[in-house]
């Protein structure tokens, strides 16, 4: 096994899996949620180090949590930052399989 900063497990936190994401997957993108903290350039290094691709382009998004009610009392789901990381032409990730 390659020596792998553990930093890299930190800023990529786990795949999407979602109807979404599987359509994305048809034009070379795949979704991950990321640490909240993380850029761009440190998002496209972790990705390539940990599954040894080429990134294209990474776009990001924080979809804001939902506010819910259970019995009588508010609470709210944490923000999550997502990225899109779009990969060369020849490159896959597969996320079902894992690392």
């Amino acid at each position: 096994m390659k020596n792998i900063d553990p930093r890299y497990y930190d800023i990529i936190v786990s795949p999407v899996v979602t109807e979404k994401a599987t359509l994305a997957s048809e034009h070379n993108k795949v979704l991950f949620k990321v640490a909240s903290k993380a850029t761009k350039p440190q998002i496209k290094e972790a990705v390539e180090k940990l599954f040894d691709v080429k990134v294209k382009s990474v776009n990001t998004l924080v979809r804001k949590g939902k506010t819910k009610v259970f019995r009588g009392t508010f609470g709210s789901q944490s923000d999550v930052k997502r990225a899109i990381v779009t990969l060369e032409e020849g490159h896959r990730i597969d996320v079902t399989t894992g690392l």
